[in-house]
């Protein structure tokens, strides 16, 4: 489970966490989530990001919080230069290696993939998707220091993959409506502030989302010509591959299509079955090349988010979260014309709202709550507020230019400026890749944990750190991750984990809150600001306005 919410402000450890409200609650986040959820650091990479890829930790024993990473360069030559006694090429990336779990620790089907431990909860199929776009993260980069290439191919894929979804969605309402609803619905879908924020982030909740669009559009509903009960299975089962969560909004809908189908049989022997059995069958593959063993990927994620409930370890909030902030905010101005368009639609329709109300239900019943974890369903209240604007009549245009612009704003500020610090930051760190201060350099992140991206924003073998919060597997009721240890007495753990000035890192990041409370470790180990990189109007808990750079001083004259 991705971490979600804010963290606790500084020196607070594991307390109770406030709880969030509304729009300042979505301020918080990078990605729109609870604020102040108790989550592991609000500090999240932007969703274009790659996820961190550094050192993991496992407990060393009964209770013990973390185990630091070792580095090494160390790399098995290839078969064919070991046959032909060729001098292999040096390694062009320093591997991230962490220790296996103790075996009474390791849960079945843990394996260590790119340099860090992870269960079977997390399908390979993630790693295959991106894997193309963004090698950068598990493979020494092909291309030249400081290419961009590997940040912005992903990004603008998913951004073409979003523009077709939406022309998808245009092409299905004009197909059971006509072409002025259509326009209404498409221009509903465009002005989402949500939609221009979270369309182009590379996480399995867009990609679950535009599967679903496009799923939507083969769908047999009443009406619609263009349905293949074949076509759309095949979709769902694909975005369930991907992320197992994609079931839900769809369940009453096939239940529907099953009750209204007069040929069951041919629908569960012909489609069904063997859709199915090529989704079960490709997933345990490509599970077992990852994990070593056969695995069933979509069981553990069950177990993990449904029957443990470890996704607390994030974060919870009240039943009602969805129905009180999470909907209303993504959203936004479009609420009124969405209660509108339900009042107004044809009964056909009711099955999109259906499918709305049951999702927003089930994911109610879960601790952990995230505003992405709905965003699937917004495509179904566009439908609804398509149809409401488009029955305005006289007053259509002033409500179009009143969703353009209510919407515009937002949609700007959170994608240009909002929390912007965690991606500007890494152009800094990159620039010690075309050093020659590289091979010296020791970037250490100290900072909510994953709040920014990692190596697939630097492409160099850079020794890079971050503070770490994997939840504990264990059972361990006193377990308090990295971060929170670190936050619970921010100088005393430094003084303890650097000891010794060889074990300094050259390189500091972190929030501007945190400069104070750690400024006579600073000021004594030799270290001076060098960059000052703004984050965020709305600074709370452990993340501040702005995030500070500093260096450590190559010579210090100590009296």
């Amino acid at each position: 489970m991705p971490p979600g919410g804010a963290a606790a402000p500084a020196g607070t450890g594991t307390g109770t966490r406030a709880r969030p409200r509304g729009l300042s609650a979505l301020l918080g986040g990078t990605f729109p989530r609870p604020a102040g959820s108790g989550g592991r650091g609000s500090g999240a990479p932007r969703p274009g990001s790659a996820s961190p890829r550094g050192p993991e930790q496992r407990p060393a024993g009964p209770g013990a919080p973390h185990l630091k990473g070792r580095e090494t360069t160390e790399r098995r030559p290839p078969p064919f230069a070991r046959a032909t006694g060729r001098k292999r090429r040096p390694c062009l990336r320093r591997r991230q290696v962490a220790r296996a779990p103790p075996p009474e620790a390791r849960p079945r089907g843990w394996r260590r993939l790119a340099g860090r431990w992870r269960g079977p909860g997390r399908g390979g199929r993630r790693r295959c998707g991106s894997a193309s776009a963004g090698r950068c993260c598990t493979a020494p980069p092909a291309e030249p220091p400081g290419s961009e290439a590997p940040i912005w191919v992903p990004r603008f894929a998913q951004a073409v993959l979003a523009a077709f979804a939406d022309v998808k969605l245009y092409s299905l309402v004009q197909h059971l409506e006509n072409a002025e609803t259509a326009k209404c619905v498409y221009f509903c879908q465009l002005c989402s502030w949500f939609t221009w924020y979270s369309c182009t982030r590379t996480l399995t909740n867009t990609m679950e989302t535009l599967l679903t669009i496009f799923a939507l559009s083969y769908y047999p509903i009443k009406g619609s010509k263009m349905g293949s009960s074949c076509k759309y299975l095949a979709l769902i089962a694909l975005a369930i591959v991907i992320r197992p969560t994609a079931v839900i909004p769809w369940i009453p809908l096939v239940f529907s299509h099953f009750l209204q189908e007069q040929r069951k049989a041919d629908l569960i022997l012909h489609n069904c079955i063997p859709v199915g059995l090529v989704t079960v069958g490709t997933s345990l593959i490509i599970d077992r090349v990852f994990f070593g063993e056969w695995v069933l990927v979509q069981l553990n994620f069950l177990k993990f988010n449904v029957l443990q409930n470890l996704g607390t370890f994030y974060g919870s909030h009240p039943w009602h979260w969805y129905f009180t902030q999470g909907l209303p905010v993504i959203l936004g101005t479009h609420l009124p014309f969405f209660i509108h368009g339900c009042v107004l639609a044809p009964k056909r329709y009711r099955i999109f709202l259906t499918a709305v109300i049951w999702t927003v239900l089930v994911y109610s019943m879960l601790s952990h709550k995230e505003f992405r974890f709905i965003y699937p369903v917004l495509p179904f209240c566009m439908v609804f507020c398509g149809y409401s604007l488009k029955h305005l009549k006289a007053w259509k245009k002033s409500a179009a230019s009143f969703l353009l612009l209510s919407n515009l704003l937002p949609a700007l500020y959170t994608g240009l400026i909002h929390q912007r610090g965690s991606l500007d930051v890494m152009s800094h760190i990159q620039q010690l890749c075309n050093s020659s201060y590289q091979s010296q350099a020791f970037v250490f992140i100290m900072m909510p944990c994953h709040s920014t991206p990692f190596y697939s924003h630097v492409h160099c073998p850079l020794k890079m750190r971050f503070l770490q919060c994997p939840p504990d597997l264990t059972g361990n009721e006193s377990y308090i991750d990295e971060a929170d240890v670190f936050y619970s007495n921010p100088l005393g753990w430094l003084n303890k984990e650097f000891y010794n000035d060889t074990l300094l890192p050259s390189h500091l990041i972190f929030f501007s809150v945190l400069e104070q409370e750690i400024s006579s470790f600073l000021a004594l180990r030799g270290y001076e600001r060098t960059a000052t990189v703004f984050h965020t109007h709305v600074p709370q808990g452990r993340v501040g306005s702005h995030i500070y750079v500093y260096r450590k001083k190559p010579e210090i004259n100590r009296t």
